[in-house]
C-alpha cells in the first residue's frame, strides 16, 4: 500500500517503483491518490496518476499466444516507458522526447509503439478497476505518435516541421491553432464514448470556439 509521505513526490515515486499498490483503500475507502488530493498534495497525485510499472510494458516485449514476434521490440521498451511516465503532456514535449531518441524517431518503431499504446488503452478501459485517466493518456500519446509518423513520411523537415507547426501562432493573437486542433482531434477519436472523463472533456471543450 501507499501511505501518506508529507507530499514528497520523489519518495512517492520510489515507493511506486518498489511495488506499492495504488488501488488499496484505507479505513474510510480512500486510495492514496484521493488522500493526497484531499490534503492538497497535488504533485503526489500527479506522480501516482502517471505511474505505469515497467513490467506492464515489458509484457509486450515477449511473444504472446500464437505470435512469433513480440508486439514491442525490447530496445523500444525503455524509450517508450520514459514517454508513458512523463508528467509533462504538452505535445511539443512528447515530440521532443521522440526526436531525441534515434531508436524511436522512425516510422516502423512508432507504428509498433502506438499499437501497443492502443492495446494498453483498451486494457485500462476493460479491466475490473477501470482507469480512464491512464487510458486517455495512452490514447493521446498514440495520436501524437501517429502525427509524428505522418510528418516523418511526408515532410522534408520531418519532426522539426511538426514542432514548428505545433508552436506557430496565428497572426492576430499568437494562438497555436494547429496544436489546439491536434488535442481536440485526439479527444474526438477516443474510442470509448461511455467514459465519464471523455464526456467531461467534451462538455468543457465543445462550447469553446478556436
Amino acid at each position: 500500500t501507499l501511505p501518506p509521505n508529507s507530499g514528497n513526490k520523489e519518495i512517492t515515486w520510489m515507493m511506486l517503483e518498489a511495488g506499492a499498490d495504488t488501488d488499496v483503500v484505507n479505513s474510510v475507502g480512500r486510495t492514496a491518490a484521493q488522500m493526497a488530493a484531499f490534503v492538497g498534495q497535488h504533485d503526489c497525485v500527479t506522480v501516482i496518476n502517471n505511474f505505469f510499472p515497467r513490467e506492464r510494458l515489458d509484457y509486450y516485449t515477449k511473444p504472446q499466444g500464437l505470435d512469433k514476434e513480440p508486439k514491442l521490440p525490447v530496445k523500444l521498451a525503455g524509450p517508450l516507458h520514459k514517454i508513458i511516465t512523463t508528467t509533462n503532456m504538452h505535445p511539443v514535449k512528447i515530440v521532443l522526447l521522440v526526436k531525441e531518441n534515434p531508436l524511436l524517431a522512425e516510422v516502423e518503431a512508432l507504428q509498433k509503439c502506438y499499437r501497443v499504446l492502443d492495446l494498453i488503452c483498451e486494457k485500462c478501459m476493460k479491466q475490473k478497476d477501470m482507469n480512464e485517466v491512464l487510458a486517455m493518456k495512452m490514447h493521446y500519446i498514440s495520436c501524437i505518435f501517429q502525427k509524428c509518423i505522418t510528418f516523418l513520411k511526408e515532410r522534408e523537415d520531418k519532426l522539426d516541421g511538426l514542432i514548428k507547426s505545433l508552436l506557430k501562432g496565428r497572426e492576430k493573437d499568437g494562438f497555436p491553432v494547429y496544436q489546439e486542433k491536434l488535442i481536440r482531434e485526439s479527444i474526438r477519436k477516443f474510442p470509448y464514448c461511455e467514459a465519464t472523463l471523455l464526456q467531461q472533456l467534451v462538455r468543457s471543450i465543445a462550447p469553446v470556439e478556436i
